[in-house]
């Protein structure tokens, strides 16, 4: 089973930018599709973007598209997210998220594999 640990949270002000890190193991890395999903306080997780196994697909929320750019080293096994122009609505604990689901996908109920989260706090 993989195990995930994400890094690369912190406070930034607005329009800097940051990169999340996802570092996976226990599993055949290059096997999973891979997404990034947060939590703001008070609101429901929602999804922010995703990546196909080969990372030739991609998939971002409305909300980041542009801004956010999801990439993965796969010798690495490690996915990462590219976050600039942040604002403070970006604002929330970042999950990363596994699945050997053979496509792409935005909902979280397919991701049975989960990170324990990094904290990005933007500031105004």
């Amino acid at each position: 089973q993989v195990q995930l640990v994400e890094s690369g949270g912190g406070l930034v002000q607005a329009g800097d930018s940051l990169r999340l890190s996802c570092a996976a193991s226990g599993g055949t890395f290059s096997r999973y599709v891979m997404g990034w999903f947060r939590q703001a306080p008070g609101k429901l997780r929602e999804f922010v973007a995703t990546i196909s196994w080969s990372g030739g697909n991609t998939h971002y929320a409305d909300s980041v598209k542009g801004r956010f750019t999801i990439s993965r080293d796969n010798a690495k096994n490690t996915v990462y997210l590219r976050m600039n122009r942040l604002k403070p609505e970006d604002t929330a604990v970042y999950y990363c998220a596994a699945t050997r689901s053979g496509i792409i996908t935005s909902l979280a109920g397919q991701y049975p594999h989960w990170g324990q989260g990094t904290q990005v706090t933007v500031s105004s």
